[in-house]
């Protein structure tokens, strides 16, 4: 099952302070459930101060990334295991192989960029415990990455569940590329400058940031499946479904940190239909397009 570790994890691991990017999502069936819930070492602070840009003109890691330069990412090959949604082996070995494919993918595009990059830790969890980022699961969350540990949780019965059991593979493999789309922000350097730049601003210029943030793991998500969707056999209808789940899993009422539905859909198409990460750039994008 690649590199990656299965852990059953109970309560009593000890909780560590809340650092680095945590992202919470899940696939739920519901138009107004929330599948993602970022929150940074450290509040927004309370203060104003006119809207800037978010990045420098110097070192810009979010704008001008290494990472946007080297073209599509390139055929991946890879095949998956037969889902049984009802078989938690089952489903842990889907998601492994999933996260096999998607080392592959990145390492392989990264040394293409001369960039340094090292998998993620897999922590597939069957019962509650604690991460650097805080305790899980938490209601609505199924999976999250936590670049404290540079980790991706996943929680092997709980992504079926969020998913009312869908039998869908591409749901899951979505999930996963989603959150693996902020391992490869963290390894550019990216997930450090946009903390950096949500530091010390009001709050509508923190969501938007984290707007941009999320919608870029969206479009990184969909950079991969437009490479493997040939071999994950991945058609039309396939796309749609997960454009759907998308749509489930954006901005409805509360919150406004993940994008709309049409935002949302707009970047995971663009990313699966250009498969560069060169048009993930989220971040010098205009507005109206990360409401």
């Amino acid at each position: 099952m690649g590199l990656g570790v299965s852990l059953t994890l109970g309560t009593g691991l000890a909780a560590v302070a809340f650092t680095g990017f945590l992202a919470f999502s899940a696939m739920l069936s519901s138009s107004d459930a929330a599948w993602s819930h970022p929150v940074a070492s450290a509040g927004p602070a309370d203060g104003g101060g006119e809207h800037q840009r978010a990045v420098s003109t110097g070192g810009d890691m979010l704008g001008d990334n290494p990472l946007y330069r080297i073209g599509e990412l390139g055929e991946v090959t890879c095949e998956a295991p037969e889902l049984d949604p009802e078989d938690p082996e089952s489903v842990e070995g889907f998601v492994h192989e999933i996260a096999d494919c998607l080392d592959r993918a990145w390492s392989a595009y990264f040394a293409s960029a001369g960039m340094e990059f090292s998998s993620p830790n897999r922590v597939y969890w069957y019962s509650a415990g604690n991460s650097p980022c805080g305790a899980f699961p938490t209601q609505g969350t199924a999976a999250f990455y936590c670049q404290a540990n540079q980790g991706l949780y996943l929680g092997v019965e709980d992504i079926v569940e969020a998913s009312a059991g869908s039998d869908r593979p591409e749901a899951y493999t979505f999930l996963l590329s989603h959150e693996y789309g902020h391992h490869v922000q963290g390894q550019s350097r990216i997930l450090a400058e946009f903390h950096e730049a949500r530091a010390g601003v009001d709050r509508e210029t923190a969501d938007e940031l984290t707007r941009r943030n999320e919608l870029q793991a969206n479009c990184l998500g969909g950079v991969f499946l437009g490479a493997s969707g040939p071999a994950l056999g991945h058609g039309g209808s396939e796309r749609e479904n997960i454009l759907d789940d998308v749509g489930l899993r954006s901005d409805h009422g509360g919150d406004h940190t993940h994008g709309s539905e049409r935002n949302g859909r707009l970047w995971t198409a663009h990313g699966m239909d250009r498969v560069d990460p060169g048009a993930c750039n989220t971040w010098d994008a205009p507005e109206d397009l990360v409401e």
